[in-house]
């Protein structure tokens, strides 16, 4: 069994420390909030983002991370994307020499560009990064439902022998070596979501929501592999099946954010949805990589306040009529 550090006490970063310790590992968590932190330590629950959920005995956290970090095996930073990169600046100083780290949060810095593993190696560059990704809801893994998931390393030998060690009867892991991949997936799925969600809330049916997901995923594999992915990658867990969960279910926080915009409701009070930060930077590199993606900037369009949600309705159903996998402008 290893020693588990999660930064992050969040809805996710608590679901997997959860999971992992009835898994039989030895884990610790650190949180910026200390009420958060002495919640899960005393009472076991994160009402705030898991609402009644139950959590083990076992599990604590802290708001000291040195303390949270002793020792640790294995780290994941599970804190929000846009603050992976403060978080590992923090740990840096406190992370041992040989634990391994691996990147949870789903998008791309909205400023740099780079995805997680790059934020991270760029705070700590003499540790091995890797990434967990795939369709999961924290709300079903805290519950102890069944998931699969990604597990990307920069090899394949390691990423398969820490899924081995991983794995257990709530989490199964699939190894991969295109870490790449497992990222732009869970980036830009959120994004598509956010499409999708904008259609369900505009009342246009299940037929067109299925026509987007399907257009969405098109742009997702296209830009992802411009950007290093390989296909198959996103045609697996961390991709097309990450899309699909994340495009048919309110639990998603990225889906039901596009129902509100799409229903024209206030979204000032809604919770983070990732896809929110990564869609003006992503659009920025489909356009440098010259990758057409409609779905992708008109949901930015969107989201920036350029264009009404019943414009965009109307413009991503009446596309150019034209071969199906002509992929031009």
């Amino acid at each position: 069994m290893s020693r588990i550090c999660i930064l992050g006490t969040g809805a996710w970063g608590t679901a997997l420390a959860a999971a992992f310790v009835r898994q039989g590992h030895d884990v610790a968590m650190w949180g910026r909030n200390a009420a958060t932190c002495e919640e899960i330590s005393l009472k076991h629950t994160n009402a705030v983002y898991l609402g009644d959920a139950g959590l083990p005995d076992k599990l604590s956290a802290t708001p000291d991370m040195a303390q949270a970090l002793e020792q640790a095996e294995i780290v994941l930073f599970v804190a929000p994307a846009q603050s992976t990169g403060d978080v590992a600046g923090q740990a840096v100083s406190h992370l041992p020499a040989e634990a391994v780290l691996i990147a949870c949060a789903k998008g791309i810095d909205s400023h740099t560009g780079q995805t997680q593993t790059e934020v991270i190696s760029e705070k700590v560059p003499d540790h091995v990064v890797g990434v967990l990704s795939g369709p999961s809801f924290a709300a079903d893994v805290v519950r102890g439902l069944p998931t699969a998931l990604t597990l990307a390393m920069p090899e394949q030998e390691m990423a398969q022998s820490m899924a081995e060690d991983l794995s257990g009867d709530a989490i199964r892991l699939y190894a991969s070596d295109d870490t790449v991949g497992a990222q732009i997936g869970g980036s830009l799925k959120n994004v598509m979501a956010i499409a999708v969600g904008i259609c369900r809330g505009g009342g246009m049916g299940a037929s067109a929501e299925a026509a987007l997901i399907t257009r969405g995923y098109g742009e997702l594999v296209r830009l992802g592999v411009a950007m290093g992915a390989r296909a198959e990658t996103l045609m697996g867990l961390s991709g097309l099946g990450d899309l699909v969960l994340t495009c048919s279910s309110e639990l998603s926080r990225n889906f039901s954010y596009g129902i509100a915009v799409g229903r024209g409701h206030d979204v000032s009070g809604l919770k983070l949805a990732e896809g929110v930060y990564t869609v003006s930077i992503a659009n920025d590199i489909a356009a440098r990589h010259k990758i057409s993606c409609p779905v992708m900037q008109t949901a930015g369009l969107v989201l920036s306040g350029k264009m009404s949600a019943d414009e965009a309705r109307t413009t991503l159903m009446s596309r150019p009529i034209k071969a199906e996998h002509n992929e031009a402008p």
